[in-house]
């Protein structure tokens, strides 16, 4: 399919019609000579290039977005799309020669839910129905979604940076080594139907090993086995203490009566004290009084008590009767204090014998606590237990889950090992080698008549740092000369398009090309030269000051911008 129109319109007029043509195209400025002030940048050129990648499924977010700087809009363009409800319509057309041709129409806005327009030959399209329909219509008989349409287009739009500057890696910087095998397998027209089934295993490969790293995030598999095992045998231990666990469902009773024996205990024994206290007074009361007796000589106190009768009239009482009376009075004391000892003594005995018995019986009661084991040490037990339980569930659940993973991965690993021993069979193989072959006939005669060096496609089987084994692709220069990286691009996707012509594979014949200032004007010569031969449209954006003469024709331009006169016509809103 070629390149036929692409318009640019509002609801009430049309801002743009550009009409593309067999060869070279070119977008060109036209920039003042006289004006060193002017330049002809940032008028649109980009922008057209951007209009058609749109048309054919990219996001509409690349029209007004800073690629610098994804976060800065372009507000005045944003606001000039959605609020002027414009409408870019690409119309592609099988043989630009033949009025008849098939034709494919594809009108799409800015605008988003019910106001969206996303139509393929005037039938509005969801996201999904629509890269079905361009898949169907632009690339015939490809029904695997491996590699996609956007993939397959890749080479032939040329705009961002890294479709610029890489001949081979036209995708975003986050495409593996396994996307692009199963790109260039399918541009070269080696059939492989499980593709799309490997690209799936190897997802699926790359989850779970992710989802493994993760499991095994604080330790492996072994260690938790490991740690499995000593919880069990922790669980053991405490299961056999619990099955000894001496209960006293009466601990708390008991526990009171022994505080309560306790209790007796201090109080017979302080009630012991004050009557040992009493039976002491008593005693050495007693023994005061009976110090007293008298036991002197009464001779000796006779003759005295005589003389004194003698010399003193009135005394009646004898001495004798004087000291009994004494001794009498004495003993009256002491019988007195001491009558209460007898009961005293038996008070005491008594006491005593009571406060032996409750000694006792702390001594059973401390016995049977001490043997017994309470309902909240029981209940220690059992919460280490259940502890022990729930981190060996979550154990054995990770076990479980790593086998699993480790079992998915097996499979995996044995249907893709499968897939690979078909991709990387002798016959295989031989077919890369053929088509390969075939490819570079093109590559190195077009590279050759551009640039006098013969540059070639090859393809090494490689085992990537996640064990997987791979076709890579890639590029080399021949004559091992330094090459020009613009050149070889061009070069690249022209003689990509012969080499499908050669092959029927379907493919896009317009290539678009942004920044080839830098290539040199003998090469933009032989380029327009080839593709105005080879029926091969190739659309440059570039400065109209870097054109060499020669190309400075109005037969070559498709359109052309100036500061005064942008793609949007806005600055005359």
């Amino acid at each position: 399919m070629f390149l036929k129109s692409l318009t640019i319109s509002t609801e009430t007029k049309v801002i743009r019609e550009i009409k593309f043509h067999e060869g070279l195209n070119l977008i060109v400025d036209e920039t003042s000579s006289f004006d060193s002030k002017e330049t002809g940048n940032n008028v649109g050129k980009t922008t057209i290039l951007m209009l058609i990648d749109f048309c054919l499924g990219a996001d509409s977010k690349n029209i007004y977005l800073d690629p610098e700087n994804r976060k800065e809009e372009y507000k005045l363009v944003k606001d000039f799309l959605i609020n002027n409800k414009v409408l870019i319509t690409l119309i592609l057309k099988a043989d630009l020669s033949k009025h008849s041709s098939r034709e494919v129409c594809i009108e799409k806005n800015f605008l988003s839910r019910k106001d969206k327009i996303q139509r393929i030959n005037y039938v509005q399209k969801t996201d999904n129905e629509f890269k079905e329909e361009l898949t169907k219509l632009l690339i015939p008989k490809h029904d695997e979604e491996v590699p996609s349409f956007r993939q397959i287009i890749s080479h032939n739009i040329r705009y961002k940076e890294l479709s610029i500057n890489n001949t081979l890696k036209t995708l975003d910087k986050y495409t593996n080594d396994a996307e692009y095998e199963s790109l260039y397998l399918f541009l070269l027209g080696c059939n492989f139907k499980k593709g799309e089934d490997k690209q799936a295993l190897l997802k699926h490969i790359e989850q779970e090993n992710k989802f493994k790293k993760r499991l095994e995030e604080c330790q492996t598999k072994s260690a938790y086995e490991t740690a499995l095992s000593l919880l069990e045998n922790d669980i053991e231990i405490l299961l056999a203490k619990k099955s000894n666990f001496n209960l006293n469902k009466d601990f708390e009773a008991d526990l009171d009566k022994l505080n309560s024996v306790k209790y007796q205990i201090n109080r017979s024994s302080s009630e012991i004290g004050k009557l040992n206290i009493r039976h002491s007074l008593i005693c050495e009361a007693e023994k005061e009084f009976k110090s007293n007796i008298f036991k002197i000589d009464l001779k000796q106190l006779e003759l005295i008590y005589s003389q004194a009768t003698s010399k003193i009239s009135g005394i009646q009482k004898t001495f004798e009767e004087m000291v009994a009376f004494h001794n009498q009075m004495i003993d009256e004391k002491v019988k007195y204090i001491t009558k209460d000892l007898p009961k005293l003594n038996d008070e005491i005995k008594a006491k005593k014998l009571h406060l032996n018995r409750l000694l006792q019986e702390e001594k059973d009661l401390s016995a049977i606590i001490s043997r017994s084991e309470s309902f909240e040490e029981l209940e220690k037990l059992i919460a280490e237990l259940n502890e022990k339980y729930r981190q060996k569930g979550e154990y054995e659940k990770t076990i479980q889950q790593l086998i699993e993973v480790e079992s998915r991965l097996n499979e995996f690993q044995k249907q893709l090992d499968s897939i690979d021993n078909a991709l990387f069979s002798s016959e295989f193989e031989l077919k890369v080698k053929e088509q390969v072959y075939k490819f570079n006939k093109h590559f190195s005669a077009i590279s050759y008549e551009l640039y006098g060096e013969k540059y070639a496609l090859k393809y090494d089987k490689i085992t990537d740092t996640k064990g997987r084994h791979l076709y890579k692709f890639s590029t080399f220069h021949a004559n091992l000369s330094s090459g020009k990286k613009q050149g070889e691009i061009s070069c690249f996707d022209i003689a990509y398009t012969l080499f499908a012509d050669d092959e029927k594979i379907p493919c896009l014949h317009f290539l678009l090309n942004d920044k080839k200032e830098l290539m040199h004007d003998n090469q933009l010569l032989k380029i327009a030269g080839l593709v105005n031969s080879k029926k091969i449209q190739f659309v440059i954006s570039i400065l109209k000051d870097k054109l060499p003469e020669e190309l400075n024709q109005e037969n070559y331009f498709v359109i052309k911008l100036s500061q005064r006169d942008k793609l949007f016509k806005i600055e005359s809103e």
